[in-house]
């Protein structure tokens, strides 16, 4: 009985991290829509939980004479509050963070898309920029983010620009340097998650070579701070690159 507590909760434990992990996975693959993969992930954390609870229980009854049953709540202890963690700090990022998925570092003049358009067709979000509400949001959520300007020639920022992208392992859809864009889709590791960019390359005001950055998503109305940490990433790689 009192290695059986242990054996139960560890079990659980597992079956809940597979859950998890088959919650974004099977939304990557296509297996589900991403609100059923959510939900999936939401009762994978209930059940994190419950095994996390059995596992401290059989904690206890295994220390009084089972060492198998002791490592078995250690195990399902751990893989439990793993498990539920890992969400839990998900949504509280998103509660941090402004509910919006569209971010940008000019606000005045978002980069637009063009060749991405099609890919974007059947999309839940639109293209097209929100306006001064999602513009304040950020200012509020993001208030660092901004463009980058470097003292270089445009095609010399261009080139690293291009070379940044794909090293971050963005699918380019469409470079233009006479244009100064580039457009690409990054796809997130666990649900699969598209989200689409566009770098403009132009002239600064002030002189050398100015960088905005666009990041979309294609679905979700929070993409709890995804673009933005994107876009801060691109910009520092950018700017190490160029020294």
């Amino acid at each position: 009985m009192r290695g059986r507590v242990a054996g139960v909760g560890f079990m659980i434990a597992v079956a809940a991290a597979v859950a998890a992990m088959l919650a974004g996975l099977g939304t990557r693959w296509g297996w589900w829509d991403f609100r059923t993969g959510f939900a999936v992930l939401r009762w994978a954390v209930y059940g994190a939980i419950a095994a996390a609870a059995l596992a401290l229980l059989g904690l206890a009854l295994a220390l009084k004479g089972s060492r198998r049953g002791v490592v078995l709540a250690l195990l399902g202890l751990a893989i439990g509050l793993v498990t539920a963690y890992v969400p839990w700090q998900w949504r509280r990022t998103a509660e941090r963070v402004p509910p919006i998925h569209d971010i940008t570092t000019d606000l005045e003049s978002p980069p637009p898309f063009e060749a991405i358009l099609p890919l974007r067709a059947d999309a839940p979000n639109p293209a097209v920029y929100g306006g001064d509400s999602i513009a304040a949001q950020q200012r509020e959520g993001y208030p660092e983010l901004g463009p980058l300007v470097l003292e270089a020639p445009i095609p010399e920022v261009f080139r690293l620009a291009l070379d940044t992208a794909r090293d971050m392992g963005w699918e380019v859809v469409d470079s233009d340097p006479d244009e100064g864009r580039i457009e690409a889709t990054d796809t997130t590791f666990w649900f699969g998650f598209k989200d689409d960019i566009v770098v403009r390359v132009g002239e600064a005001a002030e002189g050398g070579t100015r960088v905005d950055v666009r990041s979309v998503s294609r679905v979700g109305r929070s993409d709890v701070g995804t673009n933005a940490a994107r876009i801060g990433e691109f910009l520092a790689r950018l700017a190490a690159a160029r020294g």
